[in-house]
């Protein structure tokens, strides 16, 4: 009688992570995209805005971002672009961080 609950509640953990990665893991791949198309020598900061956008707009993901930003910024003798993409995590229950911010960098081609 005891088991049934357990259970329930370790597999709702284990659907709950899955989620959590899958959203972090194509909020990175989006920021990457964004900022390698905000490196190309035609491009800037607001090019790689926009292609995260695009990538996340058909995507569960895309329904948890707050924002996204980019920028450029000098690191070691190079110019780097990121972006920056801040959303909420939608878990059930009051377990766990209910933010979540990444960033993709790209070294500016020149």
């Amino acid at each position: 009688m005891l088991v049934a609950p357990l259970v329930l509640v370790i597999a709702l953990a284990v659907v709950q992570l899955a989620l959590a990665m899958h959203i972090r893991t194509t909020l990175v791949a989006a920021a990457a995209e964004g900022a390698r198309v905000a490196a190309a020598a035609d491009r800037g900061p607001h090019d790689g805005v926009v292609k995260t956008r695009e990538v996340l707009a058909d995507n569960l993901a895309g329904s948890v971002v707050d924002s996204v930003t980019a920028y450029s910024e000098r690191r070691g003798g190079v110019v780097v672009v990121s972006v920056e993409i801040r959303g909420r995590l939608p878990l059930f229950g009051l377990l766990g961080p209910d933010t979540l911010e990444v960033t993709g960098h790209a070294v500016e081609e020149g």
